[in-house]
């Protein structure tokens, strides 16, 4: 363990708040409606530990509504790869775009979706909101809260890569896994997902976010578990407000897309009211929306007046004028 920083352990403790689960691959799927032209294609991406089937509920909700829905593989290799990858993925894609990670795959999106002019909206499932600067590992130790504050060696088996001696995968070891990593999800459903968890190479916790973050010119949607015993809540109150996102609150742990899938599609379907115009005054904004096509028939989120994300100042810098906590913010039972 000597060859870890300690800072990278708590952060490899913390990503654990990207297990999205292990099934199958990432899988790409296009439903048959014939509304689907109007929509955005919603790329979803999964965090450590997991793989594109802890989508499988909530990608299944979006194709009954009419959505092409990408899932795709993160590598979890490294921070940068990981979002290269991503970005090459995008790349792919035409048309309007609403990007969504899980824990890790935060990070991910945050690095990958910066310059892309498709993506119209982040959507955050109890995942890492990162500034430049920021990596996994500097997060997760922010807040305290974390079931995952213990010596590593106790909840997680090493295994050595070949190619990359220093650096090798981090498996949770499967006993923990269901009350660590899977709160809220039916045991046997739980022993499977340990068993078929994908690693995490270490050295991606300590990994930093090197460019701009994509929420400093992409609106942002947040859903926090009040019951996640990964991420701590506080943590991901603080960085939501910090990156303007809406907060959606739900009774879910850190799985939420597996416990309570419907809560996060209708986040996902609902949220780009995009903006037209901002004007900002005193840290308050009045926002003059559009709503999206693909929106046509619902009913628009009320939000006329609410705080400014951060804005860039003429010296380059990004101070933030929103209080603690101001986030636009609604719970949902």
């Amino acid at each position: 363990m000597s060859k870890f920083r300690s800072a990278q352990v708590v952060g490899v403790l913390a990503v654990a708040g990207a297990i999205a689960l292990s099934m199958t691959a990432g899988a790409s799927a296009h439903p048959v409606s014939s509304s689907s032209a109007a929509k955005p294609t919603v790329v979803l991406v999964h965090g450590a530990w997991a793989d594109g089937s802890s989508w499988a509920a909530v990608t299944a909700q979006l194709q009954h509504d009419g959505y092409t829905v990408d899932v795709v593989p993160n590598p979890l290799r490294g921070l940068q790869a990981d979002a290269d990858y991503l970005n090459n993925y995008l790349a792919t894609i035409s048309g309007p775009i609403v990007l969504v990670g899980h824990s890790y795959g935060g990070m991910v999106i945050t690095a990958a979706a910066t310059g892309n002019a498709n993506v119209q909206a982040l959507v955050y499932v109890d995942a890492f909101i990162p500034d430049t600067g920021d990596s996994t590992s500097s997060l997760a130790g922010a807040e305290p809260g974390s079931a995952l504050a213990a010596d590593p060696t106790t909840i997680f088996n090493f295994v050595g890569d070949p190619a990359d001696p220093q650096n090798p995968d981090l498996y949770v070891k499967p006993s923990l896994f269901p009350s660590f990593f899977a709160g809220g999800v039916p045991a046997r459903q739980a022993q499977v997902l340990a068993a078929e968890q994908r690693p995490i190479k270490a050295d991606a916790v300590g990994e930093s976010l090197t460019g701009t973050p994509a929420w400093k010119t992409i609106p942002s949607w947040a859903l926090i578990g009040t019951a996640d015993r990964v991420i701590p809540v506080a943590e991901q109150h603080a960085m939501a407000a910090r990156a303007g996102s809406h907060v959606v609150t739900v009774d879910a742990p850190h799985l939420s897309m597996l416990t309570d899938p419907t809560a996060v599609t209708n986040l996902i379907e609902r949220p780009p009211i995009l903006t037209d115009e901002v004007a900002c005054a005193g840290g308050l904004c009045r926002r003059h929306t559009n709503q999206p096509a693909w929106l046509a028939g619902r009913r628009p989120t009320p939000r006329t007046r609410q705080w400014c994300p951060p804005q860039a100042s003429g010296d380059g810098t990004s101070p933030d004028a929103r209080p603690s906590g101001s986030t636009n913010e609604r719970t949902t039972p």
